[in-house]
């Protein structure tokens, strides 16, 4: 599992992303890949896959 900090996420528009601790890479999140409510500044595990177009996104995302 990977660890970072939700950089920003719309509850109504269902998306959001999610910057790495380790990398500071950004990844993408959608509601259906996020289990409970989150909010920007929560910290959070992750797991990466890709989506249809081959993009890396997260996904199992939950508070830690």
């Amino acid at each position: 599992m990977k660890k970072g900090q939700v950089k920003w996420y719309d509850e109504f528009k269902g998306y959001g992303f999610i910057i790495e601790d380790s990398s500071n890479q950004e990844y993408f999140m959608h509601v259906l890949d996020i289990a409970g409510k989150i909010k920007g500044g929560d910290e959070v595990e992750f797991e990466i896959e890709q989506d249809k177009d081959g993009r890396d996104k997260a996904c199992n995302v939950r508070i830690i």
